[in-house]
């Protein structure tokens, strides 16, 4: 990548652009970039008067930097482009495609929250132009640095698991009534709907740990009265190397499952309960406070791994759950627009989910299994 010469030149802090500042720039987007050393959150793109001043509540003046601006759209960004570093994209899914390309026309390098785009072909050809343009372009897939995901990858690096040959991952909630908005819309062009919001998280993490998908299945429906897209998804997947995930997100679920169960040769793993993070986040913690540890989480919700044994009556033996450390991407990303480090996380990798989501919905639509042709590209096929 060909890093922005005033910010690596000066050694300043990379100047941030937010787009958007609802659910996904508030709570997760911004305080990340404002925790990120080497980050300064520049500029918030939103006309909404009540959220600019939210903003400049939670994001007080940089010592580096002059202070928080607004722009009430994104055209304003690419006419001062050179006043900028990077470009994140927080906004309702269906602006994602315009607007990376708008960024990376203007020069920017740019993050997108998942999904990138609707089809893999858009983010396929949005990753010809980053690199086209020598530009940075990294997709939030920030559940990669999740507490348990971290924790069971090093499980299954260090062999604990032996040869794991079934992974069950499941992102469910219970809200039996509709809380409405584009995330639920049933319009396709909202992009909305499970299957492409924690589904872009569950086959994303199913692909970094076990690789391409060759065969996916699906069943998706729309539970709720009154709901419009669908709430209660079931993917299945079956990789190249033979695993198979069986992956569950939902809206309806009354007792909610194991986060994960993965199955091996010589044991396996079960780990209930979701991810500190988010609602840390949520509740206006931030990483790097002295001393409050991030993403810890307590002895009594700690994976067990065994055999033959329900981590439910006391079997198998407790691991300690790592640590989660959302602050890790926005470090990348930083690293990697300066040219002193990789993408966290490619447009070509987020392609091939959005590969396995289209199946998928696919699958839904006419009760068929798909079958997935290997694509080309050498990068895509170890996402």
């Amino acid at each position: 990548m060909t890093p922005k010469a005033s910010a690596c030149a000066s050694g300043a802090p990379l100047r941030v652009a937010l787009v958007g500042y609802g659910l996904a720039g508030s709570v997760f987007h911004a305080p990340l970039i404002t925790a990120t050393e080497g980050l300064v959150l520049d500029t918030v793109v939103t006309s909404n008067e009540e959220r600019r001043a939210e903003a400049r509540a939670a994001h007080p003046d940089h010592p580096d930097h002059p202070g928080l601006r607004f722009a009430a759209s994104p055209d304003e960004l690419w006419e001062r482009a050179d006043e900028l570093d990077l470009v994140v994209i927080a906004s309702p899914n269906k602006t994602h495609v315009a607007l990376a390309t708008a960024a990376l026309k203007a020069g920017l390098p740019v993050v997108v929250d998942k999904p990138i785009a609707g089809t893999a072909a858009e983010a396929r050809e949005l990753a010809a132009l980053a690199e086209e343009r020598g530009l940075l372009l990294s997709v939030f897939q920030n559940r990669r640095w999740d507490n348990d995901f971290r924790t069971l990858a090093a499980l299954i690096a260090e062999g604990e698991l032996g040869e794991v040959q079934r992974f069950e991952s499941r992102f469910e909630r219970w809200r039996p009534q509709p809380k409405g908005g584009w995330r639920e819309s049933g319009d396709p062009e909202e992009i909305g709907g499970l299957l492409y919001d924690l589904g872009s998280h569950v086959v994303d993490q199913a692909l970094v740990l076990f690789g391409p998908a060759v065969q996916v299945y699906a069943e998706s429906d729309v539970r709720r009265p009154g709901a419009a897209a669908d709430d209660d998804t079931f993917i299945a997947i079956t990789h190249a190397n033979g695993v198979r995930s069986h992956l569950y997100v939902s809206a309806t679920t009354a007792q909610l499952g194991p986060r994960f169960r993965v199955l091996g040769s010589t044991a396996g793993y079960v780990k209930y309960g979701l991810d500190p993070q988010e609602a840390a986040l949520r509740e206006g913690k931030r990483p790097g406070t002295a001393g409050e540890p991030w993403g810890e989480e307590v002895e009594e919700v700690w994976g067990r791994i065994g055999s033959g044994e329900s981590p439910l009556t006391g079997g198998g033996t407790p691991v300690r759950t790592l640590p989660g450390d959302y602050p890790a991407y926005y470090a990348a990303v930083a690293a990697a627009v300066r040219g002193a480090g990789e993408n966290p996380v490619t447009a070509l990798q987020a392609a091939a989910a959005l590969e396995v989501l289209e199946a998928a919905r696919r699958s839904a639509r006419e009760g068929v299994s798909v079958t997935l042709l290997p694509h080309h590209d050498a990068e895509e096929r170890r996402a």
